[in-house]
């Protein structure tokens, strides 16, 4: 079962996000706090949103997709950007990565949006290989680049 995330879902999300940090071998870039998720998700003014996959029979969240809108100027239109897509490991293999992805591409479309997009480790293979088998196309000629830290403070204070 696909579901909107709620208030009461933030612990378990935080939960899963270090869990993928853990994943992605940067457990120690995680500096979110359940207030953080609260107010982004749930504040006055929400810029996100997540889903939450459950499992059928105990209920227990078992996975979650993270997304905001973005916007393509060659579009014209908005997008949506999924930040992050996990599934606990244990509940792996069971579709409900591919049930978060296919909601997500609903909303998509009921918002007629243009695009879903992601980035993905070069060394997450088997998420690579699931993206493919959805149909999705890796941007290869596309390189991000990010300012955090102390970067970011620099280029604002100049």
């Amino acid at each position: 079962m696909i579901r909107t995330a709620t208030s009461d879902d933030v612990p378990a999300i935080l939960t899963m996000i270090r869990e993928l940090a853990e994943y992605e071998r940067a457990p120690h870039e995680v500096t979110a706090t359940e207030e953080h998720l609260r107010t982004a998700l749930f504040g006055e003014n929400p810029a996100v949103y997540a889903l939450i996959a459950e499992n059928d029979d105990t209920g227990e969240a078992v996975g979650f997709a993270m997304w905001f809108l973005n916007f393509s100027t060659w579009l014209g239109r908005h997008g949506v950007y999924l930040e992050d897509l996990y599934v606990k490991p244990h509940a792996r293999g069971e579709g409900h990565g591919r049930a978060l992805l296919t909601r997500l591409a609903q909303i998509a479309v009921e918002r007629g949006c243009g695009r879903v997009e992601w980035a993905v480790l070069d060394w997450n293979e088997p998420s690579i290989g699931f993206y493919k088998s959805l149909g999705a196309v890796p941007m290869d000629e596309w390189t991000i680049f990010r300012l955090t830290g102390d970067s970011l403070a620099r280029l604002a204070a100049s």
